[in-house]
């Protein structure tokens, strides 16, 4: 039988008007034309706005803002000048306060129309610094032959390309700062077109850089590179090819860790590793984490998803003891490790798949003992497999710790109506600022 081909809708040139009535999960205006939805980049609720289409789908269409005929009383000027055109940020058009109040609500609209709950409490939400935060990224870096210059920074908003931008805002400033000095190095590389990528990581102590590069960097490209590092007080790695070639090559003895002061902790971590990117939200996050807890000192705690200890050490300060599980061994031995230098010993660690069958979890060691308390801090995916264990625990609470309002208003929603636990509060915390990513904690009682 011949496959039938789907022709692409015409798009229609002229720009067409609207009236936006929500703003969408994903932080696009939300209108319907002819009764059809239609999700319009830049777009906020209460705006009449003249758009152009960029894509036609058979279940809605999508469009980005050519003019705001009247606006909302919450946009505000974008403070980069690059706004427009890269695809770093979504929200920069929307007062600080405004994306908070957004995030709040498709938090709770989630946990009540997936979850059918309610939390008996709403957090005041969490917030710092809505600039210069962002301690994680992987930038794009492509030399155009077309424009003779090398881009570095992130993608373009509606496209592939890598965004022509000079700096960022979001980035912290050692190196949102510096992306213009990064292209002009790299344009004077002799291998400039075989950069495709620097990966940043940004602890309390230092920068680090890791430069991924597809033909080996010659002598005196490395001298230039090195020397800019010792410049700007960065740690440079190389990467040639998969993730375990990275090396450093400079200083000699690398070292990158954050704090937790209000615990005494500090976290080494490598530049590859998953650390939370923005370090004043991730010290809150923490401290209303083991105030949810309710430690008194003589509880025993479950970490799941505990990764280097970021939640395992600072409750193991109030605690009687914390068993973390993770499912890296590699991780697991440098969480174990970290625990030691921090002069900890009231904590164990087991590597297991979190993610995996219940057959396989449940003849998991670490399940066949009894816990206080539990923290969960699972992946973008929840912790749907894990759940029903947690059930037969009967912990007396839960604190869980979310990345996507939907995962966890599925599983708040079977930790009430199926394993008797109370939704006591939950609330947002504004780990991405400017973008439309919601983080949020919750706490349940077992009743």
């Amino acid at each position: 039988m011949a496959r039938r081909r789907h022709r692409r809708q015409k798009l229609p040139r002229e720009p067409v008007r609207a009236s936006i009535e929500s703003l969408s999960h994903e932080g696009r205006g939300v209108a319907h034309i002819d009764g059809k939805a239609v999700f319009i980049s830049g777009a906020l609720p209460g705006e009449e706005v003249t758009f152009l289409y960029t894509s036609k789908r058979r279940s809605h269409d999508e469009g980005r803002v050519e003019q705001v005929l009247e606006a909302s009383s919450d946009r505000v000027q974008p403070a980069c000048e690059f706004y427009a055109i890269c695809g770093g940020c979504s929200l920069q058009h929307l007062s600080a306060e405004a994306q908070i109040r957004y995030k709040q609500t498709a938090m709770l609209e989630s946990l009540q129309h997936l979850g059918k709950v309610q939390p008996q409490e709403v957090f005041a939400p969490i917030s710092g610094d809505v600039w210069a935060y962002r301690r994680k990224a992987r930038l794009g870096v492509k030399y155009v032959i077309k424009k003779d210059k090398v881009l570095v920074g992130f993608r373009e908003r509606h496209g592939g390309f890598l965004a022509d931008s000079d700096s960022c805002e979001v980035l912290h400033g050692s190196v949102g700062k510096q992306l213009k000095s990064m292209q002009t190095l790299i344009y004077g590389m002799t291998i400039r077109d075989q950069i495709p990528q620097i990966e940043v990581a940004v602890g309390d102590n230092a920068t680090a850089l890791i430069v991924r590069h597809l033909k080996p960097i010659p002598e005196t490209d490395l001298k230039v590179w090195i020397e800019f590092a010792k410049a700007h007080q960065y740690q440079l790695y190389l990467q040639p090819k998969g993730p375990e070639t990275v090396h450093c090559v400079w200083p000699d003895q690398p070292e990158l860790y954050y704090e937790h002061p209000q615990f005494n902790t500090r976290v080494h971590f490598g530049p590859q590793d998953f650390i939370q990117v923005n370090s004043s939200i991730n010290r809150q996050m923490v401290a209303r984490a083991v105030e949810l807890l309710d430690l008194k000192g003589d509880e025993r705690v479950l970490d799941l998803f505990c990764g280097l200890g970021n939640f395992t050490l600072p409750m193991a300060r109030r605690a009687a003891h914390v068993t973390g599980v993770e499912g890296d061994q590699a991780m697991v031995r440098r969480a174990r490790k970290t625990a030691i230098e921090n002069g900890i010993e009231n904590t164990d660690y087991f590597a297991c798949n979190l993610m995996g069958s219940e057959q396989e979890l449940k003849s998991e060691p670490w399940l066949k003992q009894s816990y206080d308390r539990i923290l969960l801090d699972p992946p973008r995916s929840g912790a749907k497999e894990i759940i029903p264990h947690l059930g037969r625990l009967k912990a007396k609470r839960i604190v869980y710790v979310s990345c996507h309002p939907a995962t966890l208003a599925r599983d708040a929603g079977e930790l009430t109506h199926t394993h008797g636990y109370t939704l006591l509060g939950a609330g947002v915390m504004d780990m991405f600022p400017h973008t439309a990513h919601v983080e949020s904690i919750a706490v349940f009682e077992f009743v």
